[in-house]
């Protein structure tokens, strides 16, 4: 069993550690560029995701409204693991919507209503949720009670609502990250490690897969949505 909490700034470093080794563990199932541990690319996009997660959590501020909020789903036997989290953006200038940014749960612990619960708990005080995910995960979160809206690139748009919220969110840029001295120097690691035919090679598949991801995404929304 597990126990939901809601962090009023950011969490402690032991759970904070833990929220972050999942971003590393489960990046294939998290993030919009689903790279697999075959891609020479993956460990770059591993850290970048990584450090944009460090960075959300720093910004949490009980102070601030729009702050990111994280629910944790602990372990009721021991409190200090980690069994599941959902990160989410509330919207400025609209109380009642809110984004979810990124949801995981421990691969031991799913199908248990971990990740329905973290979502419900967002949902009452944020009942306009929305959110953006890859195509095979839809049916996911269709049981959960959203709708499709729109593709946006790899991803399909959901909500709870047949529309989209206006507001404002204080999403993390990534430019900044990938432009680091940190990101090159993997970067540079990986071309001496791999070398450089094997590296260009990387990056168009990812490019292929950008693209396949991007035609599932506008066939399944044509799908739902006519």
């Amino acid at each position: 069993m597990f126990t939901l909490t809601q962090l009023n700034g950011p969490p402690p470093e032991a759970l904070k550690t833990q929220v972050l080794q999942m971003m590393v563990d489960y990046f294939s199932d998290i993030s919009p560029i689903s790279l697999t541990p075959s891609n020479p690319l993956y460990q770059l996009y591993q850290y970048v995701i990584g450090y944009q997660m460090h960075l959300y959590l720093q910004a949490m501020d009980s102070a601030q409204a729009s702050s990111p909020q994280l629910i944790l789903a602990l372990d009721d036997q021991d409190p200090s693991q980690v069994l599941g989290f959902a990160l989410y953006l509330p919207t400025k200038d609209d109380s009642e919507a809110g984004t979810l940014v990124y949801l995981a749960v421990q691969a031991s612990q799913r199908r248990h209503g971990m990740a329905r619960a973290m979502l419900q708990r967002m949902l009452t005080r944020h009942p306009h949720a929305e959110l953006a995910c890859v195509a095979n995960q839809v049916p996911i979160f269709e049981a959960m009670g959203f709708q499709v809206l729109t593709a946006h690139g790899p991803q399909v748009l959901m909500s709870t609502r047949d529309y989209r919220s206006d507001g404002m969110l204080a999403v993390q840029d990534l430019t900044p990250i990938y432009q680091s001295e940190e990101v090159r120097q993997i970067h540079a690691y990986l071309v001496k490690q791999h070398g450089k035919r094997v590296m260009t090679e990387a990056e168009k598949q990812r490019d292929r897969l950008l693209d396949q991801m991007t035609l599932r995404a506008q066939t399944l929304v044509r799908e739902r949505c006519g």
